[in-house]
């Protein structure tokens, strides 16, 4: 069963912008998926740089002039060449060729940024239109549900399907939100699968990591602090490593698609902390995985923690899937008050309490310092990352 895509229009239109298209993101996160849908009915040729021969027969046609290559490979109008970030040479064949001026468009897809493998992806600068393909949004991964209908409103949602909504919810937040696990009937064995080492594979393979299991240590740690601000020394002792190491670590995390850093904001640093941050997962399930903690449950023990992580990463898919019109951070006075999520615009501010169990929000230290009133994002509407949709009309 295909999942309708919000990037159906986004690559849809990359696709005729005239550049080279980049589709980013996790494994498993149906890049490929998404591509081979919307180039249904065109002329495709598709090689997959985890399979030795199709390297083979690009670096062969590469060794031609473009337009006697791309013969080589059938003169297909699209050229999908999928994992592009396992071939070191990828970007440097493509711009040749784009900058010769191909009528075939290239579309490369990679699980990781593609500068991490790749130093000449520099060289794509001003001839990409790049993709960023998260998880599933809620609302995406609801169009498997035969319940929720096509295209009703998520008021009527949140009024007439309040109870299977909120335990497709929980099953959200328990197994998270790649496409396969959605719809699998095993979601704890594709989770245990994905949290292995087959995540980070490129950083494995590429032997940018020479102890596998010092990236699952810190894993562990990070999926017990989810929500909770990070200190890179203590990490570092924890783990027994050096500073400078773990930061490397994390960065590789960062550019394989598995976690993601919060800011703290501030406009005023002598009373605001504004060198902390915070770290997410992409994907609750596998957090969980690392954890084991697989309970679609509202009563396991740590409920906000992990709803606070869904929350937003929820916030993080939509800001990516909108071309990221905003910045996300959290708020922390010297006084410890706090706001979980602060959405900046150009010219606009948003700032949220995230709580499992709703409460009344009293007057806050943020209102008092920006003149902006603390929100509360509550179970009772998971769909509050539409805001994102709407950023233009916040005013």
């Amino acid at each position: 069963m295909y999942i309708k895509r919000t990037g159906e229009n986004d690559l849809k239109a990359a696709l005729d912008s005239g550049k080279v298209v980049l589709v980013l993101g996790a494994r498993q996160v149906g890049k490929t998926t998404l591509v081979q849908e919307v180039l249904k009915n065109e002329n495709v040729g598709f090689l997959n740089f985890d399979i030795e021969i199709d390297k083979a027969r690009f670096l062969a046609a590469a060794s031609l002039s473009p337009a006697e290559g791309l013969r080589t490979l059938g003169n297909p109008a699209v050229l999908v060449l999928d994992e592009a970030q396992r071939l070191p040479e990828t970007a440097r064949i493509v711009k040749g060729w784009h900058d010769s001026k191909i009528a075939t468009c290239i579309l490369l897809l990679g699980s990781s940024s593609l500068d991490l493998l790749d130093q000449s992806a520099e060289s794509l600068t001003g001839r990409n239109w790049k993709i960023v393909l998260p998880p599933l949004t809620f609302s995406e991964a609801l169009n498997s549900q035969d319940w929720a209908g096509a295209g009703l409103d998520p008021s009527i949602l949140c009024e007439h399907f309040a109870a299977p909504l909120r335990t497709f919810l929980l099953q959200r937040m328990a197994f998270g939100s790649y496409p396969e696990v959605v719809l699998s009937p095993d979601p704890k064995r594709l989770l245990r699968e994905l949290s292995s080492d087959y995540l980070w594979k490129d950083i494995l393979q590429a032997g940018l990591v020479k102890t596998p299991d010092l990236i699952r240590r810190l894993l562990m740690l990070l999926a017990h602090q989810a929500g909770n601000e990070i200190s890179i020394h203590e990490l570092a002792t924890q783990l027994q490593m050096a500073r400078p190491t773990v930061e490397r670590y994390l960065a590789l995390l960062e550019q394989t698609f598995v976690i993601f850093r919060l800011p703290a904001f501030s406009t005023n640093p002598r009373k605001e902390i504004s060198k902390s941050q915070k770290v997410y997962f992409w994907d609750t399930g596998i957090r969980n995985a690392l954890l084991n903690a697989f309970a679609p449950d509202e009563f396991r023990p740590d409920i906000g923690a992990l709803w606070e992580n869904w929350v937003i990463a929820e916030m993080a898919k939509m800001n990516l899937l909108s071309g990221s019109p905003c910045e996300l951070f959290f708020w922390r006075s010297r006084s410890q008050a706090e706001v979980d999520l602060v959405v900046k615009m150009e010219h606009d501010l948003k700032a949220f309490e995230i709580k499992w169990t709703p409460r009344r929000i009293k007057s806050s230290a943020f209102n008092s310092a920006y003149e902006v009133e603390v929100s509360p994002i509550s179970p009772a509407n998971p769909f509050f990352a539409d805001i994102l949709g709407k950023s233009e009309s916040w005013d």
